[in-house]
């Protein structure tokens, strides 16, 4: 049922590296809800795999030093989404990740093998652009940190260098501290589907929540790989909390966003579905932040 040539069972990170500098043909696997399906249908047949499913050291949530959340790159989405210091910071991320696949695949499937596919339509990847995420990866050469836009590198290709895997996701804590944030996938089906586009927004309000002190909006399915939307941006920071704000703000993404056609969706419907998408979750994420009411 599966053509694999070798499987390699990593004890550590540093086992890891070794076995992927040995074998550097090898695929890195963890829950393997990804890489199973693609050697089953024949796309990966014939692949030494190195297995760090065994690295509990990459598992959970934490607090780092600074205050920073650190995600190890091995935390299931199940995991994600119960945790309590996700939940206290970051609930968004628990939700977006609640829309991956089915409780199975949510259960196996791993926060860092969705972002190392480097696949536009992941429901973490948006989401973790919009808290300015920082991925860290460890190799031959030692830990590199750099920010999620750097790692997508073009559709399918992320910034891991021969012998690295990704350890860990790193969420400042200026880009989580006083925001609220909503994340929107709109896909065909309510469950167990690719995303057609996903808009996720975090929102900093004044402390008399009249004012927008700041505001981050990204994007999956609207580019070949998940991207913010820096003319929305601008357009509602500083602003007074209004209606007036916030539909300028979805239409503004119009100037950054480059969605294309395919079987999914035209490129037309996918900007409609952008503007909508990013006024609601704008409207959400002010209300979450204390916004109540506005005009």
């Amino acid at each position: 049922m599966y053509d694999i040539k070798a499987l390699y069972e990593a004890e550590s990170v540093s086992h890891a590296v070794q076995l992927l500098m040995e074998h550097p043909q090898a695929q890195v696997i963890a829950g393997g809800s990804d890489v199973l399906v693609q050697i089953r249908e024949g796309k990966r047949a014939g692949k030494e795999l190195v297995s760090i499913f065994g690295i509990d050291e990459m598992r959970g949530v934490c607090y780092e030093e600074d205050g920073a959340l650190r995600i190890g790159s091995l935390t299931s989405f199940s995991h994600i989404t119960k945790d309590p210091l996700i939940q206290k910071h970051i609930k968004v991320l628990g939700e977006a990740v609640d829309m991956v696949g089915g409780p199975q695949i949510r259960n196996i499937g791993t926060i860092g093998g969705n972002t190392c596919n480097g696949v536009t339509s992941a429901d973490s990847a948006s989401t973790l652009f919009a808290w300015d995420a920082i991925v860290e990866l460890t190799g031959p050469e030692g830990m590199r940190r750099i920010p999620i836009h750097d790692f997508y590198i073009k559709a399918g290709t992320v910034d891991l260098r021969p012998g690295e895997l990704q350890t860990a996701i790193i969420i400042p804590k200026q880009a989580y501290e006083g925001y609220h944030g909503h994340y929107i996938k709109y896909a065909m089906r309510n469950a167990m589907d690719i995303a057609t586009t996903g808009c996720s927004v975090n929102v900093k309000l004044s402390s008399d929540k009249k004012r927008i002190d700041d505001v981050r909006i990204a994007y999956g399915v609207a580019g070949p790989v998940p991207m913010r939307a820096p003319s929305a941006e601008e357009t509602a920071k500083g602003e007074a909390v209004s209606k007036t704000v916030v539909q300028a703000f979805a239409q503004a993404v119009l100037s950054d966003i480059q969605p294309r056609d395919s079987w999914r969706a035209s490129k037309a419907f996918r900007q409609h579905i952008a503007v909508v998408l990013a006024e609601r979750a704008l409207t959400e994420s002010i209300r979450l932040a204390g916004g109540g009411n506005y005009e």
